[in-house]
């Protein structure tokens, strides 16, 4: 566990540079999460990563055993910065990042994540969308038979939007956003359109 986080952290070094801050959350039960912030001062963009839920692949909670090879992840929330407390965010993504642990969700592209509350204090988002990994941080080959670690970035949802992805699926959403030039890193923005 600890030799696969090692190498985590070395590879979001190499992608993001040196985290400015970090933090760590524990929960009964379950392995320490932590949440290292990312700063990219010439885009003006905050970037939080999780450190901890790729440690255990991902499960079904009914399975018997885990499958070594099953599915690993980081989450990756990237928002403009100085324009809300959003490093408040801490404790949410730590209880995103613990849920494969604690519920068994198994987090991959295009499911949601619910928190039932504001994201940070004041936040217009109670939920996130996982895309696609690769992107801003490449995925971590591991030694076989595990799975690669995975970055998700998360796309924050108004519970409009979240009761709209429901009905409608996470492509349709993620077109709605595109169609209507929404800033999903801005962390004060309005629900998209969603009349059709």
């Amino acid at each position: 566990m600890e030799e696969i986080l090692g190498l985590v952290e070395t590879h979001l070094r190499t992608a993001l540079g040196e985290p400015d801050a970090r933090a760590a959350v524990t929960f009964l039960g379950t392995d320490r999460i932590e949440v290292l912030r990312f700063l990219d001062g010439d885009a003006g963009i905050v970037r939080y990563v999780t450190l901890g839920m790729s440690a255990a692949p991902m499960a079904d909670p009914t399975a018997p055993v885990a499958d070594p090879a099953g599915p690993r992840a980081e989450l990756v929330l990237s928002v403009r910065g100085g324009l809300a407390d959003t490093d408040q965010v801490v404790r949410a993504l730590a209880v995103l990042a613990a849920s494969p642990q604690v519920e068994g969700v198994v987090v991959a592209p295009g499911g949601s994540l619910d928190l039932g509350g504001p994201l940070w204090p004041g936040a217009p988002f109670h939920s996130v969308l996982a895309g696609e990994s690769g992107g801003l941080v490449p995925d971590l080959e591991l030694a076989a038979p595990a799975a690669p670690v995975r970055f998700l970035p998360l796309l924050p949802m108004t519970p409009n939007e979240a009761a709209w992805k429901r009905v409608r699926g996470a492509a349709a959403l993620q077109e709605r956003w595109l169609a209507g030039g929404t800033d999903l890193r801005d962390p004060l923005r309005r629900s998209v359109a969603l009349d059709d």
